[in-house]
C-alpha cells in the first residue's frame, strides 16, 4: 500500500516537476543569491577585510565610485570592451560558421582547433597571448617585421599604450569567445531547410543577396541569444585583463569587474569592492529580460 502511494506520487506532474528542479534552485540560491545579498549588505557598509566590525553608511559607497575618476573610465572601458568584441564575435563567428557549412578536406580538424580557445583553460590561453605580445620577444612583431609592415625600430609596446592595450585584451577576448559563437551559428544554419536554399537559387539569387534577404532574418533569433550570452560573457570576465594588463596603462584597460576585484579583494575594501560590482546589476537585468523576451518569441507553440 505505501509502495504505491509513493509511486502516484511520482507519476504527479505537480509533486515531481518541484523535486526534479529543487537541485537548480538550490545552485542558483547557493552560488548566487546569497553572494548578490552579502554584495548588499557590505555596499550599504564600512566593511574592510581587516576590520571585524562594520556600520552602516547608506549610499555613501556609491557616491564614492561615482566621483571617482577610475571608476568613470572603467565604465567607459567596460561599454567600449564589451561593445567592440562583441560585434567583432557575431560577425567573425558568422563568417566562420558559413566556411564550416560547405564541405571540404579536413573539416573535421578544422572544427577540433576552432574549439581549441573555448576548451583549453582561459588562463593558461592567456598567458599564452601574454609571451607572444611580449615587448621585446614578441613572435607577432616578428612577424610583422619580417612582412615590412613595421621596421626594426618601431615595435609596438602592446601593454604599454592604452589603444593597443585595449586592442590587446579585445583580440584575445574575441579569440576566447569566437568557439562558442560560431558553435551557435552553425547550428542555427544547420537548422534553415535546404528548400529554402534551393528556392533562392532558382530565383537567381546571388550570395549576398540570399544572405541580407533570407539567411540574415532566419538567424536573427540566434545571433540575438549568441549576443547576449556573449554580452554577459565581456561583462562579468576579467581574467583576460588580469592576466594581460591587470587594467594597465594608466587604467587604460580597466573594466568594472577587474576594478571590484582590486578594490575589494586585492585593496581590501570589501564595502567599496561590493558597492562597484553592483553597478553591473543594472545592465546584467536588462540582458537578462532580453533574453527572456528573445527565448518567448522563438518557441515553438
Amino acid at each position: 500500500m505505501r509502495r504505491g502511494r509513493e509511486r502516484s506520487l511520482l507519476d504527479r506532474e505537480g509533486f515531481l516537476g518541484p523535486v526534479m528542479i529543487l537541485p537548480a534552485v538550490l545552485y542558483v540560491v547557493a552560488l548566487v543569491g546569497f553572494p548578490f545579498f552579502l554584495s548588499l549588505y557590505l555596499a550599504v557598509s564600512d566593511a574592510k577585510i581587516a576590520s571585524a566590525t562594520s556600520h552602516f553608511v547608506g549610499l555613501a559607497n556609491f557616491e564614492s565610485a561615482l566621483q571617482s575618476p577610475t571608476f568613470r573610465r572603467a565604465l567607459v572601458n567596460t561599454f567600449l570592451f564589451t561593445l567592440i568584441s562583441q560585434a567583432l564575435v557575431l560577425v567573425l563567428g558568422k563568417i566562420l560558421a558559413t566556411c564550416l557549412l560547405q564541405d571540404f578536406y579536413g573539416k573535421s580538424a578544422l572544427r577540433f582547433l576552432i574549439l581549441l580557445p573555448w576548451v583549453a583553460p582561459i588562463s593558461l590561453g592567456t598567458i599564452g597571448w601574454k609571451w607572444m605580445l611580449d615587448s621585446l620577444y614578441s613572435p607577432v612583431n616578428w612577424v610583422l617585421q619580417a612582412t615590412h609592415i613595421i621596421g626594426k625600430n618601431d615595435w609596438p609596446m602592446w601593454f604599454g599604450e592604452r589603444g593597443l592595450a585595449m586592442a590587446s585584451v579585445i583580440g584575445v577576448h574575441v579569440w576566447r569567445l569566437l568557439p562558442f559563437s560560431t558553435v551557435i551559428i552553425l547550428a542555427g544554419l544547420t537548422s534553415i531547410p535546404k528548400e529554402v536554399r534551393e528556392a533562392a537559387d532558382v530565383d537567381g539569387a546571388g550570395f549576398w543577396s540570399r544572405e541580407l534577404h533570407i539567411v540574415l532574418p532566419l538567424l536573427r533569433p540566434i545571433l540575438t541569444v549568441a549576443g547576449l550570452f556573449g554580452i554577459i560573457f565581456a561583462f562579468t570576465d576579467m581574467t583576460v585583463i588580469y592576466v594581460l594588463t591587470r587594467g594597465g596603462p594608466a587604467d587604460g584597460t580597466q573594466v568594472l569587474a577587474s576594478l571590484a576585484f582590486f578594490t575589494g579583494i586585492l585593496g581590501g575594501d570589501l564595502a567599496g569592492g561590493a558597492a562597484i560590482s553592483l553597478f553591473l546589476f543594472p545592465i546584467l537585468l536588462i540582458v537578462a529580460i532580453l533574453m527572456l523576451r528573445v527565448a518567448r518569441r522563438t518557441e515553438v507553440t
